[in-house]
């Protein structure tokens, strides 16, 4: 199938692309090895508007989670704490999507009450826009 917007058994040509890329990421995964030049990468290869994004989100999670390590998952930047993700970004071009979106997985520490958000859209990182995340991170990563 050519057409990227068709499924196959349930899937997007996108979809199946990403889950070859995790299992290629799990393979070739080595103890000890610094992810964090194949990060940079990967937001190097990304169209112009999601890597401005990209790289201002890496920048933040550096400075607001410094312990965090960089690693890809699905093919996009993710940022893992004792061998879990906390926290993703997923350009806006990987699925064809209209936004970008940063988000945080089960480990962050982001509970407020009985419901909370866990996941943003991104069109673009205002100075406000990037400090509201900032802080977001360092809650995640308390």
């Amino acid at each position: 199938m050519t057409d990227k917007t068709k499924s196959y058994e349930g899937f997007t040509t996108e979809e199946r692309d990403a889950m070859k890329q995790r299992a290629t990421e799990l393979k070739s995964r080595k103890r000890g090895k610094d992810t964090e030049p194949e990060v940079l990468a990967k937001i190097a290869e990304m169209p112009d508007a999601d890597r401005a994004i990209a790289e201002r989100i890496h920048t933040l999670v550096k400075t607001h989670a410094p312990a965090l390590v960089p690693k890809l998952w699905y093919g996009m930047p993710a940022y893992y704490r004792d061998g879990k993700v906390l926290c993703f970004f997923q350009a806006a071009d990987k699925f064809k999507a209209r936004y970008a979106t940063f988000g945080f997985d089960a480990i962050a520490a982001l509970d407020d009450g009985a419901m909370w958000a866990t996941s943003f859209a991104i069109t673009e990182l205002s100075e406000v826009d990037a400090e509201r995340l900032g802080a977001l991170i360092t809650k995640a990563a308390s």
